[in-house]
C-alpha cells in the first residue's frame, strides 16, 4: 500500500490507513458518493463519520466535531441508507447478531444497546448511574469481544441484535 500522502491512495485506503496506524484517531470521511457500497467500506474500515459535501454546513461542522471528540456522525442521508440497508438483511443478519452478543455479560449488552442508541460515554454513565471510566472500560470490553473496530460498528451489532431500547 502506497504510504499517506501519496497521490495513489484514495479517500478510502487513506481512512484505513490511518485507523491502522493511528488506532483511535476520528476518520470522517467528507465525500460526494452517498452510494451504499461506499459507505459499507468506509464504516467497516473504521471511519466513525461520513459526511457529504452537498450537505448543510452545520452538518458538516457538527460532524467534524462529533467525530473529533470520539463520537459518531452520519449525514442525515448517509443514516438513512444506512438504516434501510440494515432492516432489509436485519432478519438474516439478527440471528447471527444475537449470538455474537450471546457471550456478553447483561451488564455488556445494556452498554451495547445504549450505544447503539447512539448515547455518548457521560449518557451511558449517568443512564446508568456509573462512574464515565466504568462505561469507557464495558465499551472498550464489548468493543473487544464483538471484535468490532469502533462504535459505529457496535451500534450496528446492537441493532441488529434488537438491543437498542425504545426511545433511547
Amino acid at each position: 500500500m502506497p504510504p499517506p500522502g501519496d497521490p495513489r491512495l484514495d479517500g478510502l485506503a487513506a481512512g484505513e490507513e490511518i485507523v491502522r496506524t493511528l488506532p483511535g484517531t476520528g476518520v470522517a470521511m467528507l465525500t460526494t458518493f452517498s452510494e451504499d457500497a461506499y459507505i459499507a467500506r468506509a464504516l467497516s474500515g473504521g471511519a466513525t463519520g461520513f459526511l457529504l459535501k452537498s450537505g448543510d454546513p452545520h452538518e458538516l461542522i457538527a460532524g467534524v466535531r462529533a467525530v473529533a471528540g470520539g463520537a459518531a456522525f452520519l449525514s442525515p442521508r448517509v443514516a438513512r441508507h444506512v438504516i434501510d440497508g440494515v432492516g432489509a438483511r436485519r432478519l438474516g443478519r439478527g440471528a447471527t447478531a444475537r449470538a455474537r452478543v450471546e457471550a456478553l455479560t447483561p451488564r455488556e449488552r445494556e452498554v451495547l444497546g445504549l450505544v447503539g442508541a447512539g448515547l455518548s460515554n457521560p449518557e451511558i454513565a449517568a443512564r446508568l448511574h456509573l462512574v464515565e471510566g466504568t462505561v469507557k472500560a464495558y465499551v472498550s470490553a464489548v468493543l473487544d469481544r464483538l471484535g468490532v473496530k469502533n462504535r459505529v460498528q457496535a451500534a450496528i451489532v446492537a441493532y441488529e441484535a434488537g438491543l437498542v431500547p425504545d426511545g433511547a
